[in-house]
Order: structure tokens, then sequence, then C-alpha cells
């Protein structure tokens, strides 16, 4: 079982990461008229799906952590949502739209599966720990 030091660690915030750079690419080539509508909405979902990562990783308690990552598989599947009215709108293609889609489904599968890790981990998380802040989690699954 590895561990997991700091946020930027985790498969998870990784993929979230990802993402984030995979929407601003394609709203970059949005209408003008979408700067502060969708391409502005669908950019704070992927973040918020990242920062609620590392939020709840440095929150300190599993409790607070699954609290954290089910904001983030909120605002991943805000994302995926999004996606599909940039593609009714022509914003993206099918490809892009498709590409999308299936890195934020990955995602929403691998938060839920560390969700349900921590909920039957056997500790409280790292607060608790005399050594300090280590989560140890389970490999990814694909």
């Amino acid at each position: 079982m590895p561990t997991v030091e700091r946020f930027e660690d985790l498969v998870v915030w990784q993929e979230a990461r990802e993402i984030v750079k995979v929407v601003y690419r394609l709203t970059s080539k949005f209408p003008r008229k979408e700067l502060y509508g969708l391409a502005d909405q669908i950019q704070k979902a992927a973040v918020s799906t990242m920062s609620n990562i590392a939020e709840g990783f440095e929150s300190g308690t599993n409790k607070q952590f699954t609290s954290f990552l089910y904001t983030a598989k909120g605002s991943n599947g805000e994302v995926r949502s999004q996606t599909y009215v940039a593609l009714d709108l022509d914003y993206i293609s099918q490809v892009e739209c498709g590409d999308l889609v299936k890195r934020c489904d990955t995602l929403s599968r691998r938060i839920y599966n560390f969700i349900e890790y921590l909920k039957d981990a056997p500790f409280d998380g790292p607060r608790f720990r005399e050594s300090g802040p280590v989560w140890y989690v389970n490999e990814p699954e694909t």
C-alpha cells in the first residue's frame, strides 16, 4: 500500500489536473461571447474538482476528506455535463467531447473507489496520527 504525504501524490488529483488542462485548451477556442458563460463555468467546475481533492486531503480526517471528495465528484460531473453543451453548440468536436467525457468518467470512478476506501479505512486520518500527516491509499483501479 503506497504512502501519500502530499495531495500532489494522489492519482485522482493528478487526473483532475490533466482535465483542467484539457478544459482550458478546449475553452480557449470557444467564441468570445462565451468568455463569461459556458467557458467560465466549465473552467470553474474543472478547477473545483482539483481543488476539492486538495482541500479534502489537507483537512486531516477521513470524514472531512470524504465530504470534499463527494464535492469533487459532483464538480467533475458538472464538467462532463457541460462538455455535452459545448458539443451541442459545436464549440468542440465529437472526438474532443468523447476524450473529455472518458477522462471524467474514469476520474469519477476513481474518486468513488477512493471514497469507499476511506469509509472502510482502519484509521481516522492523519490528524489522529502521532507521526504526522500521512495517508495510505490503495492502487488506483482503472
